[in-house]
């Protein structure tokens, strides 16, 4: 489990880091805040494209061996940004090299702790996914750091070359037990189904519905929060700290909805989340001075710390561990295809209104959709 928690750690934490490099390359290139923000949307995109390929690798081969290649790879992609000059460079790094430790930083670590834990899924689940948020709060502040005490091409070097140390180091711990090692933490399970038999199946398509729903939020405001705070008067310090506030709250959401899961289910537990991620934003659109905003962001990363901890452990609930890294990553390629357009289209929406209110609007309303077909969910006993 540590090895799985460390390449979340890096992973999502080097991901929130990016954004402290756009005023360094804003300055040396004259790049617009589209184009930079059009390169992580494509790593969002492939790594959907690519997360079932991964999964499938790590169901069939070795989780180790595909996360410490993927894990590389993404190091090596941040080494490669301190060299580029061209605009198409960045977006063929963050394509291929940054998209490919992304795609499988979560389904084959989340599919493995599935694997290895059945009565305490959820928490073990949540416990992996505070790594994520302790690389959310940790790495910004070490890349900030960098940044003002060399330069951003150095910055991205030692950030690199600690990326590839730590995610081989994790890949290294991180193994798939025995059927021997898994009865001994609980009683048998079914073997599930194939992810041929899969997508047969309805409620697969309505789980991918759910993740395309929410996911669009869950790329959208970590990106625009902070400069939403400063519109509504905060200065860059205090709006960043926004980010802060946002990833203790999703800590919070991680282990109660984790532990939550093992007792209530997937689907009471998706419920769980969706109710304070349409709360949240809802009080976007209406919080008129930014100290609101402190309490509307914790109940906002709730939910963004449970949603994804809770779709791992639904698709084991449905689907058992047969297909299960397959099967994950169908689902996260239909999420991402949201979270590829959400931060663009909110990008737009400012643009021409000079609000980000039509954005969070329609946001509130595709969650509520998302909401729906939570409720149509039969209960996963019932299916057996």
């Amino acid at each position: 489990m540590l090895g799985a928690c460390l390449i979340q750690f890096t992973i999502v934490g080097l991901t929130f880091s990016y954004g402290l490099f756009f005023k360094s390359l804003e300055a040396e290139y004259g790049w617009s805040r589209t184009l930079l923000s059009g390169c992580s949307s494509l790593a969002f995109l492939m790594m959907g494209v690519l997360a079932s390929f991964g999964g499938h690798l790590a169901d069939r081969y070795s989780p180790r061996l595909v996360l410490a290649v993927t894990g590389t790879f993404c190091g090596a992609g941040y080494l490669l940004m301190s060299q580029v000059t061209m605009a198409w460079q960045l977006f063929a790094i963050f394509g291929l090299f940054i998209a490919l430790g992304m795609a499988t930083h979560d389904v084959v670590t989340l599919s493995t702790v599935a694997h290895q834990f059945q009565r305490r899924r959820g928490l073990m689940t949540a416990m992996v996914k505070v790594g994520t948020a302790l690389g959310q709060i940790t790495l910004p502040v070490l890349a900030a750091f960098l940044i003002a005490s060399t330069d951003w091409r150095s910055a991205l070097l030692i950030l690199g070359t600690g990326a590839i140390v730590i995610l081989l180091f994790g890949a290294s711990l991180v193994k798939r037990p025995t059927e021997g090692e898994v009865a001994a933490e609980s009683t048998p399970s079914s073997p599930g189904v194939s992810l041929q038999e899969a997508r047969r199946d309805h409620i697969l398509w309505m789980l991918c519905a759910i993740q395309f729903s929410h996911f669009a939020t869950l790329t959208t405001i970590p990106l625009h929060i902070v400069v939403h705070g400063m519109d509504l008067g905060m200065t860059p310090a205090l709006a960043a700290s926004l980010l802060s506030v946002m990833a203790g709250a999703s800590i919070v959401g991680r282990l109660t909805v984790g532990s939550s899961t093992d007792r209530i289910g997937g689907r009471r537990a998706l419920v769980l989340c969706f109710v304070p991620l349409i709360t949240s934003l809802v009080l976007f659109i209406f919080i008129p001075t930014p100290w609101l905003l402190y309490g509307a962001v914790a109940i906002y990363g709730f939910a963004h710390g449970g949603l994804f901890t809770v779709i791992s452990l639904t698709i084991a609930e449905y689907f058992g561990l047969r297909s299960h890294g397959a099967i994950f990553g169908v689902v996260v390629f239909f999420g991402t295809i949201g979270g590829a357009i959400g931060p663009i289209l909110a990008g737009a929406v400012f643009d021409f209104a000079s609000s980000y209110d039509a954005a969070f609007a329609g946001l509130a309303v595709l969650a509520a959709v998302g909401l729906i077909f939570v409720f149509r969910l039969p209960a996963p006993e019932l299916r057996q």
